[in-house]
């Protein structure tokens, strides 16, 4: 742990539902900012009647039956949160970073000597925001991930240079923002990030692999990443030089896109992605106006022209591209990417090659925009005993945040191979019966009450039996406090030429996949 001299602080400023003032909402109304058909962000008065965000559309109408809906317009949030990034350079602190429009990071040791402390400087950032009108909590603390936290807890909130592991011990593990870490964490009694960090670092490596390893170090105090507002990595710039000043907005958006296109063409042969993109761009009389933007995982083209449009229309109300006696427009355009790291986690193609072609990840894009996000998935091999456990869909563009892709072992239990040809969403409700009629049972001991002679799935008339396998037991969460889950598998074979895999849960049978 370093010492306080040499501690990295950060300073945050958060502005709580921003979408919701971006959306011009008044005092007290109930309303919901959704995006592909769930709730993004929620007024107050809408989660006093039980609305939440991630919560689909239907249910929190359901709950609030006076709830105004706004679809999220995430270029107007740029550009209004334009004009808080603004105010806080020109007067509070001279560089930062935007985390997502309504929150926002800078470095804090400058800006602190200068105000003459952190306390001083928190509420410096705080007023600055008040004076357009909008709400705002500062944090400060040696990462941006703490100081975030310490900015919701209340105003002003300083966290101790080498206090974040004290400030967090308190906090439930779900805040690491690793829900099937916390949730295996839960199940083996850890339910604080204090419990979490009091983990040896090596037990933790061996048994929760990457991702508890990045947690634990969060838990512990450290952080992913300082605060950056520079570039890192020059080599994967790209620009664009106007051979005429361009005036028009919507075409310099437009090679924004291309742009874009190109610089994850260039990350992708690197075997890289990045976490933030710097736009700049120069205008006709030489001024440079730049913008950091953060977004967790790979940049689409798309996310990239929606911060480009909103900060360059913010930039051109506010008169900061107009060009007084001189040429107007703008006349080159620059991103370069930040927060470089290895590509660890993209399926290659959907044929299993390595090289996505571009046009197939358009395609994708182009389909997600009309069906929905999860309209197109790709297939992530996890562990699990049954077949239905081993693969997870994720949504192309999404990476895994939960340990998808975590498939080893051991799993006791394990069906082995060869495996089923179709493996059934929601189990089908089946019946095992002996030559008398009567249903089969399965004993403690794994032994059958009669010999199984009918089978039939979904009330359709019966088959007779040729041949089965099994049972084999699944002994679920033995060690949970509410009562683990205790199963059998079984294979039959019936005289009409198909195969299927059985699961019996308390004394009721089950279809889990069919074999062909």
């Amino acid at each position: 742990m370093t010492g306080a001299a040499d501690s990295v602080r950060v300073a945050v400023v958060w502005v709580p539902d921003f979408p919701v003032l971006a959306c011009g909402a008044q005092d007290g109304e109930p309303v919901a900012v959704v995006h592909r058909g769930a709730v993004v962000a929620c007024s107050a008065s809408a989660r006093a009647a039980g609305v939440r965000r991630h919560m689909r559309l239907p249910t929190a109408q359901a709950r609030c039956p006076g709830l105004r809906v706004v679809e999220r317009d995430l270029a107007a949030e740029v550009r209004l949160f334009e004009q808080v990034v603004h105010r806080v350079e020109a007067e509070a602190v001279p560089r930062l970073e935007v985390i997502r429009p309504g929150l926002l990071a800078a470095p804090a040791r400058g800006a602190a000597r200068y105000w003459g402390g952190e306390p001083q400087l928190s509420v410096r950032l705080v007023g600055t925001v008040a004076e357009l009108g909008l709400p705002a909590r500062a944090g400060i603390a040696d990462s941006t991930f703490v100081a975030a936290l310490a900015a919701r807890r209340g105003d002003g909130v300083v966290v101790p240079a080498d206090g974040n592991a004290a400030f967090l011990s308190p906090y439930p593990v779900g805040v690491l923002g690793v829900p099937r870490l916390a949730e295996l964490l839960k199940q083996l009694g850890i339910r604080t990030v204090g419990d979490f960090a009091r983990l040896p670092a090596g037990r933790v490596a061996e048994r929760l692999g990457t991702e508890g390893i990045g947690a634990h170090r969060v838990a512990r105090g450290g952080s992913a990443r300082p605060v950056s507002v520079r570039t890192a990595v020059q080599d994967h710039t790209v620009q664009r030089l106007f051979e005429a000043a361009e005036e028009q907005l919507d075409a310099v958006v437009f090679v924004a896109v291309a742009l874009a296109d190109e610089l994850h063409e260039r990350l992708a042969a690197a075997g890289v992605v990045c976490g933030r993109v710097e736009a700049s761009v120069e205008t006709a009389d030489g001024r440079i106006l730049t913008r950091i933007f953060r977004h967790e995982g790979r940049l689409s083209s798309r996310a990239v022209a929606e911060r480009v449009r909103g900060v360059l229309a913010a930039w051109s109300e506010t008169g900061l591209l107009d060009a007084g006696a001189g040429e107007p427009g703008i006349r080159r355009l620059t991103l370069r990417p930040d927060g470089i790291a290895p590509d660890t986690g993209s399926q290659g193609a959907f044929d299993g090659e390595r090289d996505t072609p571009v046009e197939v990840e358009r395609a994708a894009a182009r389909v997600q925009a009309v069906l929905g996000h999860r309209a197109v998935a790709r297939i992530i091999e996890v562990g699990g005993r049954g077949p239905g456990d081993r693969i997870r869909l994720v949504p192309v563009g999404d990476v895994p945040d939960d340990g998808a892709g975590a498939s080893g072992g051991p799993w006791q239990g394990l069906l082995p191979a060869p495996h089923p040809a179709a493996v059934y969403p929601v189990r089908r409700p089946a019946r095992l019966t002996g030559a008398d009629g009567t249903p089969v049972g399965v004993a403690g001991r794994l032994e059958l009450s009669a010999e199984p002679a009918f089978f039939s799935v979904d009330g359709r008339r019966p088959a007779g039996v040729n041949g089965w396998a099994g049972p084999w037991p699944v002994l679920e969460r033995w060690w949970a406090r509410d009562g683990g889950r205790r199963v059998a598998r079984m294979q039959v074979t019936t005289d009409d030429g198909h195969a299927w895999l059985l699961l019996v849960d308390r004394s009721r049978w089950w279809v889990e996949a069919h074999y062909g």
